[in-house]
């Protein structure tokens, strides 16, 4: 037997095998719907075709395997939120939308305190009618009370497209966000074209854009995202603006100014609460001289500590972490790390004073100063190692933009939707409602 005829046996027997596959999944899938009323039967089905698609999704034909039941697939790691086309395929999804709203939309989900793979549970049928609708769930997938593989897969399609924690458990803030009407959604597409026009042309082949409602960066080159990064935005109280600028310079190990609307806001407070706060996090108070005061010579139940100036030295505790990223604005804000990491794994991410949090944000800076001389990804991570206070100019500044869209359909043509937590939109409340974390 010679090397082509092996080689096209065995293509055989994959086809085979795929042929097999698809057609017992198949019949166990339509088992399933049929026995919908036979719950014994449906368990067996669930359990069997669960372990059937995850075998052969590990496979080199599992892919596709199960794509038959996918209306929606999952965005594009590479497709940016604001790309030139980002206007134009808005403008479809809203014709989408336009149809579900004609077809009276979808039900909601009655609320329950979790749901996630192997449970029964009534509510899984409604879910199952709503995410239908919707296109994350094949419609011939709906009628039983099983929360399956096919559940979810969807609800994690449905969790990538609103900006949650993509685990494919449905809780509080997927629940909230699946009972948005679909009117909601529809008039967030149409809000947001206008937007989408102003805001993505003459882009350039270089750009960093930070959507704020979406709290998220992405590096873009070529229409393209190169790094994509999840981000701690300003507060509903203290939002973050719009701003359309250049990344200019990288500071490493930086000092942090406190800003005399989070002195009077933040810091007067915590020093009543905590008379140590300055000291534990090495925060010095400095007086129009540069002459250091101690934290006993101020009365903290007055205003006086806006008179002053207070400057947190480098360090783990460093309110900017090991690296801010600047740029020209009005506002007085810039991007930078934190020491707070676990922000970055919440739902809701709107902490800051309008500054942005950027997570892993050294891997963003490498590629910034891509094309600055001197500046490799080896001097980078050696001058955050050393502590030492150094600057890097960018020999070719960066277009900048942070941006406001709650709802899009990317390159990809998957339609995301954001909460709108600034009220921007003038749609009603976000779904998600805002926190506080100090």
């Amino acid at each position: 037997m010679g090397h082509s005829d092996s080689q096209n046996l065995g293509g055989e027997a994959r086809v085979s095998r795929r042929l097999l596959l698809r057609g017992l999944a198949g019949a166990a899938y339509a088992g399933g719907l049929m026995a919908g009323r036979a719950r014994a039967q449906t368990r067996l089905d669930d359990r069997s075709l669960e372990a059937l698609m995850r075998e052969t999704d590990r496979g080199e034909f599992g892919q596709s395997f199960d794509q038959a039941s996918r209306t929606i697939h999952m965005p594009k790691a590479s497709a940016p939120t604001l790309s030139p086309t980002t206007a134009e395929t808005t403008e479809r999804a809203v014709a989408i939308y336009d149809a579900i709203v004609a077809r009276g939309g979808w039900r909601k989900v009655p609320k329950v305190e979790e749901l996630k793979l192997g449970m029964r549970h009534p509510s899984v049928v409604d879910l199952r009618a709503r995410l239908s609708v919707s296109g994350d769930l094949d419609p011939s997938a709906v009628g039983n009370d099983i929360y399956d593989s096919y559940v979810e897969e969807a609800v994690r399609r449905f969790q990538a497209r609103h900006g949650l924690n993509i685990d494919g458990i449905v809780r509080e803030a997927t629940l909230d966000a699946m009972n948005v009407p679909a009117t909601t959604r529809r008039d967030q597409l149409k809000i947001n074209i206008e937007r989408l026009r102003t805001l993505s042309t003459n882009l350039g082949p270089r750009y960093v854009v930070a959507n704020i409602p979406a709290a998220r960066v992405e590096a873009i080159q070529n229409d393209v995202v190169v790094s994509r990064h999840a981000a701690v935005a300003g507060k509903p109280d203290r939002p973050s603006p719009d701003i359309n600028s250049r990344i200019v310079q990288i500071n490493f190990n930086p000092y942090w100014t406190v800003p005399a609307s989070i002195v009077r806001k933040d810091l007067i407070p915590k020093m009543q609460d905590q008379p140590d706060y300055l000291t534990e996090n090495h925060i010095r108070i400095l007086d129009s001289h540069q002459k250091e005061l101690k934290p006993a010579d101020i009365n903290w139940y007055s205003e006086e500590a806006t008179n002053y100036t207070f400057k947190q030295d480098p360090g783990a505790k460093n309110s900017l972490g090991s690296i801010r990223i600047n740029f020209p604005s009005p506002y007085g804000v810039y991007m930078h790390d934190t020491p707070l990491k676990n922000l970055f794994g919440d739902d809701f991410r709107f902490h800051s004073s309008g500054c942005m949090r950027v997570q892993n944000v050294r891997e963003l800076v490498v590629w910034l100063l891509d094309e600055t001389k001197g500046w490799p990804a080896a001097e980078i991570d050696s001058v955050i190692k050393s502590g030492e206070r150094k600057d890097a100019q960018l020999a070719k500044p960066v277009p900048l933009h942070w941006v406001y869209v709650t709802a899009w359909a990317a390159s990809d043509g998957v339609v995301q939707f954001r909460e709108d937590i600034y009220g921007r939109d003038g749609l009603g409340a976000p779904a998600i409602p805002p926190t506080t974390k100090l």
